[in-house]
């Protein structure tokens, strides 16, 4: 029975608002980006004063901005809050009651307020929803494409796998069909038309395969398979076979120890099949000691601790630096099968490594790898579990290669966090026989892939996707965002295959993760393709780092480097050398300022010095590895205002303040005296001069590179002795009435937009609610001209001047100013 929601589950279509509302709701949009089919991708709105829009309002907005009708539905699917603080409304299309395959609206707001809405929508009109082919015939034509000698509901162990693995009697592998609208590829790859067509799962034993399979509901053909085993192209304290020793949580076991934990999620399981293509008689690798050393054998046993070691670090990585939960944000467990053999008995091991849709499957090589569990590999392949639990990207043509490239950009990133003296930029060096690596991130052109956008190497989508062609190229053409990647993270100059010349300033791998895992998680959806990639990653460095940012501009010219779009101002970026750093500066030093800064053997004191001083004259030397003190202090006019202190050391020379462990103070205080901060140099970091930034803000939101209102930025120079490359390094703030890194920041109130005209919403720690807020001017008299409602204080009646807000949310009060323009 097809499940009921509903009237307020549902956002209905309406007609065409009025004339006016359209007006009136043309005022709130600050920009708009349509896509090839004259859909909008991406909408911003002014988020702030009588010009925002409510999240409640999100029906309102998407039926306003999408054009809805009576025939079309968005049901909500799920609601997500990010580490920014948006709250991301994710809804599903559905046409005349079915689900529109693919179509997906996000609605992104922050502090109450809607900041913009993104996502793939389909324009439909009179198109048929009653089914001229049944289910079962349907499942006949699907079936017969597949064409398998054995599938897994035939299996009855894998059957009864299936319901303990799930806990549920009723679970099979036997495929239910699910009518859906869909795109028909068999026509070309791009402006297909949409058909009413029946959706199944399909999962081969023999040959092994896994895929949606897409059945025309009124012609029977088959008009998209969309792959749910995703391969590496045509493949795929422990004595690892391919990292030496490392350590790695096991469980007690008879006999000893396996291969088990329960500390991450719900836990981390890695089997032995075997040689054969069963999951449901492989078997425990135990160990009597828990020294595994003695897995070095002529079966490659030792290739499953790399295994086992692969799917817990790629769960730290996710945990650690994306505060992500295993790939489907809720725990799920991670369990990898290996010795798996496609065709058990053929004497030919299995060249592939891939996720299933549930679990890590992968061979033993033959002659073009060795076994394939190699980190960066396990890496790869959970990531696509990520992608299935976000974007979802549809696997055939630039969906694909999207799909394909972030799971290489995953392998990279877990490679660098767990092992970074490995080869980054090249995946499956470790397993691969025959040629220096499977694909290289940095040149892909040596790997056979496009480094640049419909250039060199890069495979045909204009014809209908199909294991023949790679579904459409998606090992191929994945090459340009690998690359993009690369550049965002490391820069490069020089000029593309399409004659585009380009020099774009690398942001550290650190942050260009930052920014790849919110466009994949936040703003992609099923459909998107590479202008949808260009377009949500400048959104995503925009939410991450701010609009103008140094991020944003390397974003957006990376991707003019690869082909895709124009450069940042819609010129070719300028020729790097030299570092050049980016602007920082307080407008206004009429209550406060840096009076003075000492590391080492520089010992400055100073008055106002008109929001900024270029100290790098002054120098000292500081040891990789060595603990270090740095002192300073502000001087203010009269009241001890709470100020925010942030002090950062370029360690790798890029002209960066962005990458990890470069912030190496941070912290705030209210007092006078003289602070002090401990950190410690990177032992691999760069030798060499470098710059030093000290920044004195009222404003916590103040990042590196800001023009803010109150305060001033000081910049000098350290030179580092003894050091290579960049690494992280530990800090605290004391001194004072300071409190310990992490503490004062994460307490802070958040006042935006700053300066601000008519409106500014509030923000307190944990988004709680203000029992009361207070204003007052530069003398201390209280102003009764603003009123608060909903997070958002209306401040169009106030004279234009600095303000003070106190905030209270029932324990604490806040104290934040900002100015009126």
């Amino acid at each position: 029975m097809r499940k009921q929601y509903s009237a307020a589950a549902l956002l209905l279509l309406g007609t065409l608002a009025s004339t006016t509302a359209q007006a009136q709701d043309a005022s709130r949009i600050q920009a708009k980006v349509v896509g090839a089919d004259n859909q909008p991708e991406l909408v911003q709105f002014n988020a702030a004063g009588k010009a925002s829009y409510k999240a409640s309002e999100a029906a309102q907005v998407l039926r306003q901005q999408l054009g809805l009708t009576s025939d079309d539905q968005l049901r909500p699917a799920r609601t997500e809050l990010d580490q920014l603080g948006f709250t991301h409304q994710k809804f599903s299309q559905y046409y005349k009651g079915v689900r529109v395959e693919h179509a997906d609206y996000n609605v992104h707001a922050k502090g109450g307020a809607i900041e913009s809405i993104s996502g793939d929508f389909e324009k439909i009109a009179g198109l048929n929803t009653t089914p001229a082919l049944n289910e079962a015939t349907a499942l006949s034509r699907a079936l017969a494409k597949v064409g398998a000698r054995k599938y897994m509901w035939q299996d009855p162990a894998e059957e009864a796998g299936l319901k303990q693995q799930e806990n549920d009697q009723a679970a099979t592998y036997l495929p239910k069909g699910e009518l859906v609208i869909v795109r028909d590829r068999r026509i070309s790859a791009d402006n297909a038309p949409l058909v009413l067509a029946w959706k199944f799962n399909v999962y081969a034993q023999q040959p092994v395969s896994r895929a949606y399979i897409y059945i025309d509901a009124r012609t029977g053909k088959v008009v998209l398979q969309d792959n749910i085993i995703k391969h590496v192209a045509a493949t795929g304290s422990f004595a690892t076979k391919y990292s030496g020793t490392v350590s790695s949580a096991t469980e007690t076991a008879t006999g000893g120890y396996r291969l088990r934990e329960l500390t991450r999620g719900l836990g981390i399981e890695t089997y032995n099949a075997r040689k054969g293509n069963s999951y449901t008689t492989a078997v425990d690798f135990i160990d009597a000691d828990n020294s595994w050393t003695e897995y070095n054998n002529a079966n490659f046993d030792n290739a499953a601790l790399d295994a086992h070691w692969g799917a817990q670090s790629t769960y730290d990585y996710f945990k650690n630096v994306h505060a992500r939960n295993s790939y489907n944000n809720a725990g799920a467990k991670i369990k990898s099968y290996v010795h798996f053999d496609d065709t058990p008995g053929d004497g030919v091991g299995f060249e592939n490594a891939y996720w299933n849709g549930s679990v890590m499957t992968y061979g033993d090589g033959a002659s073009r790898f060795d076994p394939l569990t190699s980190l960066d590999v396990a890496a790869h392949e959970i990531g696509h579990a990520v992608c299935s639990s976000t974007a979802n990207l549809t696997y055939a043509n630039e969906s694909g290669a999207l799909n394909e490239g972030f799971s290489d950009i995953w392998g990279a990133c877990v490679e660098y966090y767990k092992a970074p003296t490995k080869a980054t930029w090249l995946i499956g060096e470790d397993i691969d026989k025959v040629r220096p690596s499977l694909r290289s991130m940095s040149n892909p052109n040596a790997e056979g892939q496009p480094d640049t956008y419909k250039g060199t190497s890069w495979a045909p989508t204009s014809t209908a996707p199909s294991n023949a062609n790679d579904q459409g190229g998606v090992h191929t053409n994945s090459g340009v965002l690998n690359h993009w990647f690369y550049i965002l993270s490391v820069g490069k100059a020089g000029t593309n295959d399409i004659g585009s010349a380009y020099s774009v300033t690398g942001i550290g791998i650190d942050a260009a993760a930052k920014i790849a895992y919110r466009t994949e998680s936040v703003y992609l959806t099923a459909s998107s393709n590479y202008a949808a990639a260009r377009t949500y990653s400048i959104q995503s460095a925009t939410d991450l780092y701010g609009a103008g940012s140094a991020q944003v501009t390397a974003v957006t010219n990376a991707w003019y480097a690869v082909g895709v779009g124009a450069a940042a101002g819609g010129t070719t970026p300028p020729p790097t050398g030299t570092p050049t750093y980016c602007t920082s500066k307080g407008t206004s030093q009429a209550y406060e300022w840096i009076d003075l800064v000492n590391l080492g053997t520089i010992n400055r004191t100073s008055a106002k010095d008109a929001g900024y001083y270029n100290g790098t004259a002054l120098s000292t030397s500081i040891a990789a590895g060595s603990s270090q003190t740095i002192r300073f202090s502000a001087a203010f006019t009269s009241t001890a205002y709470t100020e925010n202190w942030k002090i950062y050391i370029d360690y790798n020379k890029n002209g960066l303040f962005t990458d990890a462990g470069e912030l190496v103070v941070s912290g705030s205080s209210a007092s006078a005296a003289t602070l002090s901060g401990t950190f410690t140099v990177p032992t691999t970091a760069r030798t060499g001069a470098t710059r030093l930034r000290v920044i004195l803000s009222d404003n916590a939101a103040t990042t590196s590179c800001n023009t803010y209102s109150y305060g001033e930025t000081e910049d000098y120079t350290v030179n580092i002795t003894g050091g290579a490359a960049i690494a992280g390094g530990t800090y605290s703030l004391t001194g004072g009435d300071s409190m310990p890194l992490g503490n004062e920041l994460a307490r802070g109130l958040e006042v935006y937009p700053n300066p601000a005209t008519d409106a500014v919403r509030l923000v307190l720690p944990g988004n709680a609610e203000a029992t009361s807020v207070v204003l007052t001017d530069v003398r201390g008299v209280r102003i009764a001209g603003a009123t608060y409602s909903n997070g958002t204080l209306n401040i169009s009646g106030l004279a234009k001047g600095m303000y003070t807000l106190s905030v209270s949310d029932g324990q604490k009060v806040f104290h934040q100013r900002f100015v009126k323009q």
